[in-house]
């Protein structure tokens, strides 16, 4: 037989339509669109960023500096370059309504703008207003707040707030700003006042904490490489950093890249658990087709020729539902375009992408391949006469050397796949062997419960349980459910299980272990001569646990043995931005050395520093290695003498550079501070505190860890969205089995009703077979969920892992549930059919 024989053949087959295969698109559609649409939203997401660079920038090019602001000489070279330049400086205060004990507080985050901002975009203000008119407060200076902020102070425009010593009109409320994503996170709601007015509000003073960024506005044509190498090399190592339009928002755009890119690795997860039901729904077809491949093969069809037109059968319908599946994925983001963007913090630019789709389509395409190349192959070592008496036991369990070879082929292609779209290789691999672990665990478990069945049906336990009896024997029985049913739904409600419990521990992590784990405020900006009646009013504070203090600078990593830092230590956090820095004498007492000796007190050499122990390691830093820190536009080269235990996670005092302080002389700087204390006593610090010193900021720490648990909270939302649709997949998968078994089930009552079962006999032996599996399915899925969720925790977020029963209680009910509906759903026309009618078709 030729191919277009074949291709005729299968042609025709597929005219009689998609009987046997509405499980087959219906996985391979639901898996594809998720990773569709998951893709479609990233690539939306990064298309705004890019487009709006500039808005999200705030200008075509801006220069930062950290403690200072620029030079004379900088300030000329940007003049130079940029048609108009808009000076920005950022920073934290406390915003002041009121007077003495009655006063109210609240963080805000202070940007101070000069008359040229914004150089891009629009402030949005309630009532609408120019910004040089929102700056303008007649009597006093002009300010803008977010709403947050107001309500939280309870003022409106036309009243009066306090930022430090300096008094300030609220004109406008805040209700958006153009560049709000180049702030990057922020511990509290924005303030706009004018820079000028800041003068007297002893803010700014040396060595407070606070960023400068200068927005260029360039000429059209600008070349933005050749001027960022141009800055770089004016003023090398000078504390300067540069960005464009061309990433306007890195860290967002960061973020979004590696959430997708998860969400992605998800949905391959959900794609994994269609492939099961795809494996399952093709050996179903061909098991039907038994007769037509016994005619063929007659006829002098070849085990290649059978193959070949099944091949092209199976082909055909894989790009139906690859289809499909983009149509979906790719259309839903579209239709909720309009939704999607009003809850979006930044902006997006809905339109068809074909690299997702392409994407999508691959998994896709490998994953029906995978999963369906056995099934085929199968049929190549049938033999006619043992087709023709209705068994295959003429073909081989496993397929020949060369299939076991391609199928290898094919998963190592879809698992390379994922490692080079995801552009995160350990994550990838995490997830792919994951997901490979689960499901040979899966079918371990699937063949222990049918032996064990198997032995437990022909045991005297069951005697005088005739429903439960039934139940084990069919389990254990040839032609079992138990396999696609705990691969399937198995997969599903492990992945569910996972996010279960990743998000019970995060949470428990985050409240449960506050209070002994973390401060009750961060004081930053508290000045030399504060530091002695600061310290003084928590000592007399019985509320007061504890108070740790120390000096602090910030400085920006900018070489490392004469080298640029990046090529040394790569693109590691310490090195993205500027990095806390300390001094002491001597070695403090809760300063654990991993390596190296701390300097003596009276040391008066060159510098020296100790580095945190694991981001060193993590950077491949040595005893001696000489690192160059930039410090208010002054480089320090200290040689490293030792390595330290470092643990932010406490929420405490920690710094990754600390240095001898004859190397720091000078610089002017403050102080930082963490305070212990009872809930109830953090109202009284505060006001103190605030009311002696309004130039300290000071930051609730139980307030921050609530924005990071809400941040946190959003990413287990989208994962379990992403859960929910792999489980959803393995319900299908499920439907798909108790669709399959239907036949089997429907002689099964014939059978049992003409030996005298009752209906309900029968009913229940059916209702206890899948109430057994679900079990089995469930507990398999607490077992690799928990697995799963203790290498995330431990490996991950470093966080001790703590297993929570009531989650795992409720995936084993979920399991229970799925399987009974399923099965009950495909018992009924078994117990209703008429046992003679369906004997006699047996014949």
């Amino acid at each position: 037989m030729s191919a277009a024989v074949a291709f005729r053949l299968a042609r025709r087959e597929l005219r009689g339509g998609l009987a046997g295969f509405r499980i087959f698109l219906a996985c391979l559609v639901l898996g594809v669109a998720a990773i569709a649409a998951v893709g479609t939203i990233r690539a939306s997401l990064e298309a705004g960023l890019r487009e709006q660079g500039a808005v999200l920038l705030g200008g075509d090019a801006a220069l930062s500096f950290t403690y200072r602001f620029a030079t004379d000489a900088e300030r000329a070279w940007m003049q130079d370059q940029a048609e108009r330049v808009s000076e920005i400086v950022d920073f934290r205060s406390m915003a002041t309504v009121g007077e003495g004990l009655g006063a109210d507080r609240a963080l805000t985050q202070v940007k101070a703008v000069d008359d040229a901002y914004p150089l891009v975009g629009e402030v949005r203000l309630d009532p609408p207003m120019p910004m040089a008119a929102a700056l303008d407060g007649g009597d006093l200076p002009g300010g803008v707040m977010d709403r947050l902020l107001a309500d939280r102070l309870a003022i409106a425009p036309g009243d009066v707030f306090r930022l430090g010593v300096q008094e300030f009109r609220l004109t406008a409320i805040l209700v958006g700003e153009p560049d709000s994503s180049a702030g990057g996170f922020t511990f509290g709601p924005r303030t706009i006042v004018a820079t000028e007015a800041l003068a007297g509000s002893e803010l700014l003073g040396p060595g407070t904490l606070f960023d400068t960024r200068y927005r260029l506005d360039l000429p059209e044509g600008a070349n933005l490489g050749a001027l960022r190498a141009e800055a770089l090399r004016a003023f090398r190592d000078s504390g300067l950093r540069w960005q464009d339009r061309r990433n306007g928002a890195p860290g967002v755009d960061r973020f979004v890249d590696r959430v997708g890119a998860f969400l992605v690795l998800m949905g391959l997860a959900g794609l994994a658990v269609g492939g099961v039901g795809v494996s399952s729904a093709v050996r179903a077809y061909l098991e039907r087709k038994v007769p037509v491949i016994g005619t063929l093969k007659t006829l002098g069809a070849t085990g290649g020729m059978i193959f070949f037109i099944y091949a092209l059968q199976i082909g055909a319908l894989t790009l139906l539902g690859v289809a499909l599946g983009l149509v979906l994925g790719a259309g839903v983001p579209l239709a909720l375009a309009p939704v999607i963007e009003a809850r979006l913090p930044i902006p997006a630019t809905f339109a068809l992408y074909p690299a997702p789709l392409a994407e999508a389509a691959l998994y896709g395409v490998l994953t029906a391949a995978v999963f369906t190349l056995w099934p085929l192959a199968a049929t190549r070592e049938l033999r006619a006469a043992a087709l023709f008496r209705g068994t295959d036991q003429g073909a081989r369990r496993w397929p020949g050397p060369i299939w076991i070879a391609a199928t290898a082929l094919l998963l190592s292609a879809l698992v390379g796949s994922a490692v080079w779209f995801s552009g995160v290789a350990r994550l990838a691999l995490g997830a792919a062997g994951g997901v490979l672990a689960a499901l040979g665990v899966l079918a371990l478990a699937a063949l222990a419960l049918r032996l064990g069945m198997r032995r437990l049906a022909r045991s005297s336990v069951l005697r005088g349980h005739t429903a439960l009896r039934l139940a084990v024997g069919a389990i254990g029985g040839p032609r079992s459910e138990a396999g696609s049913v705990i691969l399937s739904l198995g997969l599903g409600l492990a992945v569910l299980a996972a996010v279960g419990q990743i998000e019970s521990n995060l949470r428990g992590a985050i409240e449960g272990d506050l209070p002994e784990r973390a401060p009750s405020y961060f004081f930053v900006d508290i000045q030399g001569d504060q530091l002695p009646g600061f310290l003084a009013r928590l000592e007399d504070d019985p509320g007061v646990s504890q108070v740790e203090t120390a000096p602090m600078l910030r400085g920006i990593v900018t070489r490392i043995n004469g080298r640029p830092a990046r090529e040394v230590g790569g693109d590691h956090w310490v090195l993205r931005g500027d990095r806390g820095v300390t001094y002491s004498a001597a070695r403090p007492d809760d300063v654990e050395l991993t390596e190296g000796e701390w300097w003596p007190e009276d040391y008066d050499g060159p510098p020296v520093m100790s580095f945190a122990a694991e981001a060193g390691a993590e950077m491949g830093l040595r005893l001696g290695d000489e690192v160059t820190v930039n410090i208010l536009g002054r480089d320090i080269t200290a040689a490293i003498t030792s390595f330290r235990n470092v643990d932010f996670s406490t929420g405490g005092i920690g710094f990754v550079l600390s240095m001898n302080p004859s190397a720091l002389a000078g610089a002017p700087h403050t102080h930082i501070a963490t305070v212990y204390a009872e809930e109830m006593a953090e109202a009284a610090i505060l006001r103190d505190l605030a009311t002696a010193y309004p130039n300290i900021t000071a930051i609730r720490v139980r307030d921050v860890i609530g924005q990071v648990s809400e941040a946190l909270s959003a990413i287990a939302t989208a994962t379990a969205y992403a859960a929910g649709a792999t489980l959803l997949t393995g319900f299908i998968v499920l439907i798909g089995a108790a669709a399959a078994g239907e036949r089997g089930r429907l002689f099964e009552a014939a059978v049992l009703r003409t030996v005298g079962a009752s209906r309900a006999t029968i009913l229940a032996s059916f209702a206890l077979r899948a109430a057994l599996m679900g079990a089995a399915a469930g507990a398999v899925a607490i077992a690799a969920g928990a697995a799963a969720a203790w290498a995330v925790m431990r490996f991950v977020m470093e966080v001790p892992f703590r297993f929570e029963p009531m989650t795992a209680l409720a995936i084993v009910a979920g399991g229970v549930v799925a399987t009974l509906f399923a099965s009950l759903l495909f018992a009924l026309r078994p117990l209703a059919a008429r046992p003679a009618q369906v004997l006699r078709q047996q014949e």
